[in-house]
């Protein structure tokens, strides 16, 4: 199962650093998100990591800097998603950025355009990071395939005690966010824990992912 990343959304301490430890350790892909940022503090944060990584890093906020920074990998938030032309979503498609895509309903796949490589969908379980933001989903949910129109990757409440609970709901992947950053001094042992969690091998100095690629392309050392 793939497993993805969302940055604090808040700037922290010697986060740069921390997010270069991730990506030694086998981070395919961490998701910069950043609501209240402005343009200058994001690029300050993008220029201190190792230049082997920008590949692997998707931009939530301020997409002009993608160009800038050789970053090919695009996220549209719900309300970003709506109020995008189709034709700009063909466009960069067509450019070779990589989009993604967040929803909170599972009844919003059916809307969505092809031009995205994945979605996020939560929350799965409450969340770790967003006090009261809780799970509308049954115990016993699961994801029938015939409702992946593209894949969906579990978002939400997600640690190493439900992370086996992900793949029984058949969810393509899972992103971890709250569990990570709540003590960022723990950060590389906890994301270590989860890889192992999630029967991967961790793959410190493994920087051989190809530099642009489509949901498929995003492997682990477990898809090999």
């Amino acid at each position: 199962m793939k497993l993805l990343v969302l940055s604090d959304p808040e700037f922290i301490p010697d986060e740069a650093e921390l997010i270069n430890s991730l990506f030694r350790e086998g981070l395919v892909c961490l998701h910069i998100r950043k609501p209240a940022s402005s343009p200058k503090w994001l690029k300050e944060l993008l220029l201190k990591i190792e230049t082997d990584f920008i590949d692997r890093i998707a931009m939530h906020q301020h997409h002009h800097l993608a160009h800038e920074f050789g970053i090919k990998r695009l996220h549209f938030t719900e309300k970003d998603r709506k109020l995008a032309s189709p034709e700009n979503l063909e466009n960069l498609k067509s450019e070779g950025y990589l989009l993604s895509t967040s929803i909170h309903e599972l009844a919003e796949i059916s809307k969505l355009s092809k031009v995205f490589s994945y979605t996020f969908f939560g929350p799965v379980f409450d969340s770790i990071s967003k006090t009261g933001y809780k799970s509308a989903l049954r115990a016993d949910f699961f994801l029938r395939a015939e409702t992946k129109k593209i894949p969906i990757i579990a978002l939400g409440g997600i640690d190493i005690t439900n992370l086996e609970k992900v793949k029984t709901m058949n969810f393509d992947g899972a992103a971890v966010l709250g569990t990570l950053w709540k003590d960022p001094k723990s950060v590389p042992e906890k994301f270590i824990k989860l890889i192992e969690s999630n029967n991967e091998q961790p793959q410190r100095g493994d920087i051989s992912q190809p530099r642009v690629q489509p949901w498929e392309g995003i492997r682990t050392n477990h898809d090999r």
